[in-house]
């Protein structure tokens, strides 16, 4: 019953962001995100979307194969592609990821350590493009966000990943007093092995930053097509906190929050809101656009008999 109340309280918690962004800026901003998108910027969002597409796999893939777990590229990029494509269709933005975890975890005959993959790999993505995103905000000032209140959003992050790592160690330490211990040093093992390993960590940290900077190049691409000519640099702050809000869970297939928060920066940074709209709307449907080969996958998929999987998962 929770979950249910929870998952419309995301869902209408985005609706309103949205309608009182037409409320206030009225439907021409939306309009105008459809209109000026052509050929070439769609070809744009589908090259850097076929690049974060297959870093993000391959992030996966370090971390399955960290847990034991046999994950070729090759199907861990149909698969990702799939999951964006139903988290960008379905209302909470995280379907397509749920679904992803539960058949990988079936495929590989362990669903909850293919589950737990696939929830370490959207965690050290997320984790890498905060501790990023902050330090970018830091080292160029946001003419939004001042910036002691940015070193203070940084000491809260550190210190709830110290709060998290003194949890995890006191679990590691009392594995086996209780059953939350004992979650907490599962988790731990998974983290040592699945993030932490010298064979793992350092591809985890190229691929996020390379997927953080693909996020940025189709948000520059959708604000040249809006009609901005202002600089990168100006630009770059912008766009991290547009990104950052797109962390909120308040949302519609990721739609709401990045739009109210890209409308808001724009007009706190002397640019015009509705432009900020406009971008966020371009931004979005070149999102979409980009996850549209996962529709492809999700027919071929329908289409083709079941067969027995070919990798499984290996002893822990």
């Amino acid at each position: 019953m929770a979950r249910s109340v929870w998952a419309w309280v995301k869902v209408l918690g985005g609706l309103a962001i949205l309608g009182a962004l037409v409320w206030r800026l009225g439907t021409g901003a939306f309009l105008d995100g459809l209109y000026v998108i052509d050929g070439s910027t769609l070809l744009a969002a589908l090259g850097i979307g076929l690049l974060t597409t297959v870093l993000s796999a391959w992030r996966w893939c370090l971390v399955a194969r960290g847990l034991g777990i046999q994950l070729p590229l090759r199907g861990a990029v149909a698969d990702y592609y799939r999951a964006l494509f139903l988290n960008a269709a379905l209302p909470g933005g995280i379907l397509g990821d749920v679904h992803r975890a539960v058949r990988n975890g079936r495929d590989t005959g362990d669903v909850g350590r293919g589950v737990r993959a696939v929830v370490l790999e959207r965690s050290a993505g997320t984790a890498v493009f905060v501790v990023v995103g902050l330090s970018v905000l830091l080292v160029l000032p946001s003419p939004i966000v001042p910036r002691n209140q940015l070193v203070q959003i940084a000491a809260a992050v550190v210190l709830a990943a110290a709060v998290t790592g003194g949890l995890v160690a006191w679990a590691r330490r009392r594995q086996g007093a209780s059953l939350v211990t004992r979650a907490l040093g599962t988790a731990a093992a998974d983290i040592r092995r699945g993030l932490l390993a010298r064979h793992v960590w350092p591809g985890i940290l190229v691929s996020s930053a390379l997927v953080i900077a693909g996020h940025l190049a189709t948000f520059l691409v959708a604000a040249r097509a809006a009609g901005s000519t202002a600089s990168f640099a100006r630009l770059a702050p912008l766009m991290l906190l547009a990104l950052l809000a797109m962390l909120l869970p308040l949302n519609v297939g990721g739609w709401g929050p990045r739009e109210g928060v890209t409308a808001w920066a724009f007009g706190a940074a002397g640019l015009s809101p509705s432009l900020g709209l406009t971008i966020a709307v371009v931004y979005g449907v070149l999102a979409f656009a980009a996850s549209l080969p996962g529709a492809a996958v999700l027919v071929v998929r329908w289409l083709r008999p079941a067969t027995p999987p070919a990798e499984q998962a290996t002893p822990a």
